[in-house]
């Protein structure tokens, strides 16, 4: 992989409020993906009801995707790599619950817009958290700086010796 998308995918930009997005998509996803494991209505039933062949497997897989990741983005940590799962995880439950909806007898176009705000939300969201990445108030942050204190303290260390 080219380093400089390593870095740019496991990096940060400076934008100071990716935190409240960070905040509100990381507790959404990792509340939800644990709610799949407790909760079987969200879980394992709801995946059943939709159809997902596997459901048991499908629901604890996506679950632990939306626990892993949603903590990931919430602390600020590896929040462009995190958002990519999330981003499918979302999409797959826009294309499976939502987009049905349109041909669903007393449904249609206007109910599927109510019940897609929430997902469309998140979807935005997310995409905008891949581009930005987790901002300045955040563990990738502290890291960076640490990293970079780091480099100049053992510049200038060789400096003084030289």
């Amino acid at each position: 992989m080219n380093s400089s998308l390593f870095c740019w995918l496991f990096g940060t930009t400076d934008a100071p409020y990716s935190i409240f997005l960070r905040i509100s998509v990381g507790l959404i996803f990792s509340t939800q993906g644990f709610l799949k494991y407790v909760d079987p209505n969200l879980g394992v039933n709801r995946f059943t009801k939709i159809g997902f062949r596997y459901a048991d497997f499908t629901a604890h897989f996506v679950g632990a995707f939306e626990m892993v990741c949603g903590v990931l983005v919430l602390l600020g940590i590896w929040t462009r790599a995190a958002a990519i799962p999330l981003l499918i995880v979302n999409l797959t439950a826009i294309a499976s619950t939502k987009i049905p909806e349109l041909w669903a007898t007393g449904q249609g176009f206007w109910y599927m817009v109510t019940d897609i705000r929430t997902d469309f939300a998140m979807l935005l969201s997310l995409l905008y958290l891949f581009a930005a990445g987790s901002g300045r108030y955040s563990l990738q942050a502290v890291l960076r700086a640490s990293r970079d204190e780091e480099k100049v303290s053992s510049s200038a260390s060789a400096e003084q010796s030289a």
